[in-house]
C-alpha cells in the first residue's frame, strides 16, 4: 500500500471519499473482502449509489466499510477522518482540537474534539504487549503527579492525578565508523496509565500490567514497590530521598518522559482535564513509541482503529466513557 510521504501526494492519493473507501477497504481486508456473518472471502457486490456498502455474494448481508471502527456510522466525510489521521500522525508534536478545526474548516469545535478522541481510542491495541523482558536492558518504573494550581482553591495543588510510568532502557554503541552518536542510554518504549493513589495494590499492579515477567525493573525506595519481587521481577530499589543527582543517575530515562509528557500537554494542549487525561497518555504513547517511524503512524492507526470502540459524543461529554488504557488488576 503505498503512503503519502508530503501533503500535494496526500492530495493526489485521496483526493474523495471513494479513494479513501478503497484504502480503507484494502487495509481492512488484505485477502479480500471476508463476510462477518459466514465468513465468505469473495468479490462483494457493490452499490453506485451506496459505495461504502458491500454485500456479501453467498449469504447476501450487506456491510459497512467503517464498522467497526472509530468511523462508523460518522455524517463527517470520510477524507475528513483521513486528514485527521494525517495530520494527527504526520506533525510531529500533535495538534489540538482548535488547530484541527481551523485546518480542516470545521464549524463546530466540538465536531474536532469527538474526532480527535475517537482517534485516540484506535491508538490502543485490546492485546497490547508489554515492555522489557530483555536480559540486556532494564525498565525504568516511577510515577508523577500531573496537574497545577486550581484558582478558587486557597493556594498550593489541586486535584492532581497520578500517572504511573513505566520506560524500556537500552544501550547504544557507538563504536561504529557510521555510527557518529555517542554512546550511552537510549529510550525504548514506554507505558503510562493513570493510577488511582500511590498503593502497593496500584503501582504493583500498573507494573504487572505493563512490564513482562522476569525484567530488570528500576524503581526509587517508595515502599509500595517492595512487592514486585514476589511477583516474578528483578527489582532494584534505589533511594533518591529527593537527591537530584541521584535521580539522573539511576532513573533518567522515566524523568525524561515525565519532563516530555508535560512539556507536550501544556504547549500542545494548554493543560488537559482529569477525565481525559489517559486519551492524552495514549497519544503520547502512541507517538514517542513511533517516533522514528512518523510516517507509518498513519497506517498503523487506521488498522490498529479497526474493531476499537470509540466514544459517542454523549459518552465524552457526561463522562460515561472510560477511555482505553492498561488493564490493572486489583
Amino acid at each position: 500500500m503505498p503512503f503519502p510521504q508530503s501533503l500535494p501526494e496526500f492530495q493526489r492519493l485521496f483526493p474523495d471519499d471513494l479513494a479513501c473507501m478503497n484504502y480503507l477497504s484494502a487495509i481492512r481486508w488484505p485477502d479480500g473482502f471476508e463476510c462477518g456473518k459466514c465468513g465468505a472471502v469473495a468479490e462483494p457486490y457493490r452499490y453506485s449509489q451506496r459505495p461504502g456498502i458491500l454485500r456479501c455474494s453467498k449469504c447476501r448481508r450487506d456491510s459497512s466499510i467503517t464498522s467497526g471502527t472509530a468511523m462508523e456510522r460518522t455524517r463527517v466525510p470520510l477524507s475528513v477522518w483521513f486528514w485527521a489521521a494525517y495530520l494527527l500522525t504526520s506533525q510531529t508534536p500533535g495538534m489540538s482540537a482548535v488547530q484541527f478545526q481551523r485546518q480542516l474548516g470545521l464549524k463546530r469545535y466540538e465536531t474536532a474534539f469527538q474526532i480527535l478522541h475517537k482517534l485516540r481510542a484506535g491508538m490502543v491495541r485490546s492485546n497490547q504487549d508489554k515492555i522489557g523482558g530483555n536480559s540486556d536492558d532494564h525498565v525504568e518504573v516511577d510515577e508523577v503527579f500531573m496537574g497545577g494550581k486550581t484558582r478558587g482553591k486557597g493556594s498550593g495543588n489541586h486535584n492532581q492525578v497520578i500517572v504511573a510510568g513505566a520506560v524500556e532502557v537500552k544501550w547504544r554503541k557507538g563504536d561504529s565508523k557510521l555510527n557518529k552518536r555517542k554512546s550511552g542510554r537510549v529510550a525504548g518504549r514506554v507505558r503510562l496509565s493513570v493510577v488511582p493513589d500511590r498503593s502497593a495494590n496500584s503501582l504493583c499492579g500498573f507494573v504487572k500490567a505493563a512490564v513482562k515477567p522476569s525484567s530488570l525493573v528500576v524503581t526509587d525506595g517508595w515502599y509500595a514497590y517492595r512487592g514486585i519481587g514476589m511477583m516474578g521481577y528483578q527489582p532494584v530499589a534505589i533511594p533518591a530521598n529527593g537527591d537530584v543527582e541521584i535521580t539522573e543517575e539511576h532513573l533518567p530515562m522515566i524523568h525524561l518522559v515525565f519532563s516530555n509528557l508535560k512539556s507536550w500537554l501544556l504547549g500542545i494542549h494548554h493543560g488537559v482535564s482529569n477525565q481525559h487525561l489517559q486519551a492524552y497518555l495514549n497519544e503520547f504513547t502512541f507517538r514517542f513509541n513511533r517516533r522514528f517511524y512518523p510516517f507509518s503512524a498513519f497506517r498503523s492507526l487506521l488498522g490498529i482503529a479497526s474493531g476499537a470502540t470509540s466514544p459517542t459524543y454523549e459518552g465524552l461529554y457526561s463522562g460515561e466513557w472510560q477511555h482505553p488504557g492498561l488493564l490493572i488488576p486489583k
